[in-house]
């Protein structure tokens, strides 16, 4: 599938331009279905980070605007890819996500339109082992991700969960990108024990101390906040054990901050 003017005349775009910017590490799994997913694009952007499998020769069938680069952290990452562009604006997306055609219609819609939001919250529909979640803080998960070139810049300094900073308003698309975040429980374990580590670690170094009641507290404080509050219970057995185990890897989170404690 080709990128560019041509596609842009097809689709009847106004003068406004879109690059599709996604960055990869590994995703031959996913990265074919992503790009065809956003093939009306004008460009398509991939900033692979050393990939040692087919992620990046799969990305090339789809677009020549392929870029490896080492990994220098989420944001840096998704600022280079920002610049390879040349259009006006950017639709930021992970390797494992998908752009349906309702929401390609309203992406298209809302950049043929000059508006004075510089940026769109997009909802995400998180697919857990095939079947997508309801409530429990998982839809609709707005992502920032449709940004005015010029206007929004990601800040580095933070490694994991970067921050989009705008020079103007941001706004509300309605249709939901899809994400496909993971297809197995073993995925979904060794995930969130790189995130329980991640998260001790943040504790540890704000002067946060395990205590005996974290252990009970914590796991069932946020079990209530998913279940109850943000209306898991909405998505059924599904959602009951997705929030389950996410209110295990809190009591993780505060044993691994138990042992970094002990360490200092």
């Amino acid at each position: 599938m080709l990128f560019g003017p041509a596609r842009a005349v097809a689709l009847n775009l106004s003068s406004m331009r879109i690059a599709a910017v996604v960055i990869t590490k590994n995703e031959e799994r996913n990265i074919e279905a992503c790009l065809r997913s956003v093939h009306w694009a004008d460009e398509a952007i991939v900033v692979d980070a050393c990939s040692e499998d087919r992620t990046v020769s799969l990305a090339r069938r789809h677009t020549d605007k392929v870029f490896i680069r080492p990994w220098p952290g989420f944001g840096p990452q998704k600022n280079y890819g920002i610049d390879q562009a040349a259009a006006d604006w950017i639709l930021i997306l992970d390797a494992d996500e998908r752009v349906p055609e309702a929401l390609r219609d309203e992406i298209i819609a809302t950049i043929r339109h000059p508006a004075v939001q510089v940026g769109f919250e997009i909802p995400r529909r998180n697919v857990f082992y095939g079947r997508p979640i309801r409530g429990g803080g998982l839809y609709p998960d707005y992502q920032l991700r449709l940004l005015r070139r010029t206007q929004a810049r990601y800040d580095s300094g933070h490694p994991v969960h970067e921050i989009v900073k705008l020079a103007g308003a941001a706004g509300y698309l309605s249709t939901p990108l899809i994400h496909i975040n993971y297809e197995t429980v073993t995925e979904f374990i060794a995930k969130q024990k790189y995130y329980a580590a991640y998260d001790a670690q943040g504790l540890a170094a704000a002067g946060v101390r395990a205590k005996a009641r974290h252990f009970l507290l914590q796991p069932l404080r946020h079990f209530y906040w998913r279940w109850i509050q943000l209306a898991g219970w909405r998505g059924g057995w599904h959602s009951l054990r997705l929030s389950l185990l996410m209110s295990y890897f809190e009591y993780e989170k505060y044993r691994i901050l138990a042992n970094v404690n002990h360490q200092c």
